[in-house]
C-alpha cells in the first residue's frame, strides 16, 4: 500500500517519538550544518518544559511531520538573533508561561509525505494552542529554500520581495504567507544554513487579525 494513501495523526509529544524526531530532522534538513540539528537530548527537554506545545503527526506508527516551539515575549524593536541561541540550544529553556508569543522553533514534514495537507494541519494545531492559552501570535524565523535558484539575479532581500508579491514561489516562504504570516523583516546570520546564506525571514501570525479564522 502506498503509504501516502495512509491516514495521519496529531498528538503532543511523547518519549517513544524522540527517535523519531532526530531521523525526521536529518531527513528535512540536508543543507544545515549538523550542530542546528535536534537531537534526542532537545526533544526530552522540549518534552519536561512545555510537551503541549510540542506537536508530532503519525502514520502507520511512524514519525512524519513535527512542529515545535515556546511560549515568550519578543522584541520587534531589536529582531535580530540566532535561532539556536534563542531556543537555548534547543532545549527551550527559555519557555515562558507567561509569554505573549508562541514561538514556532520548527515545523517540518517527511520529504515523501509532503503535499498531504499536513503542514497545514500543524499550523491550525500552533493557532489552536495560541487561542486557548490567550496569546498574541506567532513568531518564527522562516528559511528560503527557493533562494539558490535565484542567488545570481537577486539579493535575499528582493528575493523575499518578489516572493510576497507572488512573483515567485518559495517552497516555504510562500505556503507561510499562505497560512496567514506576514514577513516583518530579515533575520541576518539566523541559522548555518547553506542554501539562505544563513538568513531567514522574521514572520508573525497575530492572532487578534485573525480572530474571525476557524480552524478547519
Amino acid at each position: 500500500m502506498d503509504p501516502r494513501t495512509l491516514p495521519y495523526s496529531l498528538t503532543t509529544l511523547r518519549p517513544e517519538h524522540f527517535a523519531g524526531l532526530e531521523a525526521l530532522q536529518q531527513a528535512c534538513y540536508p543543507t544545515l550544518h549538523p550542530d542546528e540539528l535536534m537531537r534526542v537530548p532537545h526533544f526530552a527537554s522540549q518534552h519536561a518544559r512545555f510537551a503541549v506545545g510540542q506537536i508530532v503527526v503519525l502514520c502507520d506508527g511512524q514519525v512524519i511531520g513535527q512542529g515545535s516551539g515556546f511560549f515568550t515575549d519578543f522584541d520587534f524593536a531589536a529582531p535580530t538573533h540566532r535561532f539556536r541561541d534563542f531556543c537555548d540550544g534547543f532545549f527551550f529553556g527559555g519557555h515562558d508561561p507567561d509569554g505573549a508569543y508562541y514561538y514556532g522553533a520548527d515545523i517540518s514534514v517527511h520529504p515523501t509525505q509532503r503535499g498531504r495537507g499536513i503542514g497545514h494541519a500543524i499550523y491550525q494545531a500552533r493557532k489552536r494552542l495560541v487561542r486557548a492559552h490567550g496569546k498574541r501570535g506567532i513568531i518564527a524565523g522562516g528559511l528560503l529554500p527557493g533562494y539558490p535558484a535565484h542567488r545570481r539575479q537577486l539579493s535575499i532581500g528582493d528575493y523575499v520581495e518578489e516572493v510576497v508579491a507572488g512573483r515567485l514561489h518559495d517552497p516555504t516562504l510562500s505556503f507561510q504567507l499562505g497560512q496567514g504570516f506576514v514577513v516583518r523583516g530579515l533575520l541576518p546570520g539566523y541559522i548555518d544554513d547553506s542554501a539562505s546564506d544563513g538568513c531567514a525571514t522574521l514572520l508573525v501570525w497575530d492572532a487578534t487579525e485573525h480572530s474571525d479564522e476557524h480552524d478547519d
